[in-house]
C-alpha cells in the first residue's frame, strides 16, 4: 500500500511541478522573512539570482577563465 501512495504521490508532483515550486519557494521565502527579515532575504535572493546567471554562462561558455575576463576586463597596462 505503501508504494502505491509514494507512486501517486510522484505522478501529482509530475503533473504539477510549477505550483509544487512556487509553492515551495513562496513557503522557504516566508520562512526567511520571517526568520531573518526582509532585505536579508531579498540579499539572499539576489546573490543566488547572479551565481544562478554567472553558473548559466559558465556552463555556456565552457571555460571559467574567459567567462571572468568578460565580466571582469582586465585592467589596461601602461
Amino acid at each position: 500500500m505503501d508504494a502505491n501512495i509514494w507512486y501517486q504521490l510522484r505522478e501529482i508532483i509530475a503533473n504539477n511541478k510549477g505550483k509544487v515550486y512556487g509553492t515551495l519557494i513562496g513557503f522557504l521565502s516566508s520562512i526567511f522573512i520571517l526568520l531573518i527579515g526582509f532585505w536579508r532575504t531579498l540579499l539572499i535572493l539576489l546573490l543566488t539570482v547572479i551565481g544562478y546567471i554567472i553558473g548559466s554562462r559558465w556552463d555556456q561558455e565552457g571555460d571559467f577563465r574567459k567567462l571572468l575576463d568578460r565580466l571582469l576586463p582586465p585592467q589596461f597596462k601602461d
